[in-house]
């Protein structure tokens, strides 16, 4: 699997993970509110500066970036999330268990790029704010 096709792959998955963000964001509720609220958006944050990093290295070695939600919604290895609103406590269990997933899923594509370097070197950077934001959803729910 080439470069462009593997960081294709987690470009989905990160657009996928930040547009749930965004639903979990406006259809939270509960005694926690406030500070899920805020979490969700600190997340989206970091995933979209994440996002262009990976989209403007595919077009770096030579791909075309493609976010269209129509290519998301047909490839996105993530864990769908349920319409409507959403109890505080349920989004942080789902968020831990995504951003994990999303982690592990990233993991299993270092290897692809063993001649690729500079965009291993990006994933293992992503991989590392992946864990620390599933550490602060898993950590509220302690």
């Amino acid at each position: 699997m080439s470069s462009t096709t593997i960081l294709q792959s987690v470009l989905v998955d990160l657009l996928d993970l930040g547009w749930l963000g965004k639903q979990a964001h406006w259809n939270v509720y509960g005694p926690r509110f406030k500070s899920v609220h805020v979490e969700l958006d600190t997340m989206v944050e970091e995933l979209i500066v994440w996002q262009d990093e990976v989209a403007e290295r595919i077009a770096a070695l030579g791909g075309n970036p493609d976010g269209r939600a129509a290519t998301v919604a047909a490839s996105s290895a993530v864990a769908p999330l349920d319409g409507g609103f959403l109890r505080d406590e349920d989004v942080l269990t789902a968020f831990a268990a995504r951003l994990a997933a999303c982690s592990k899923t990233l993991s299993g594509h270092l290897s692809g790029l063993d001649d690729d370097l500079a965009s291993q070197d990006i994933l293992i950077g992503i991989i590392a704010g992946l864990d620390k934001q599933a550490w602060f959803f898993r950590a509220q729910t302690a």
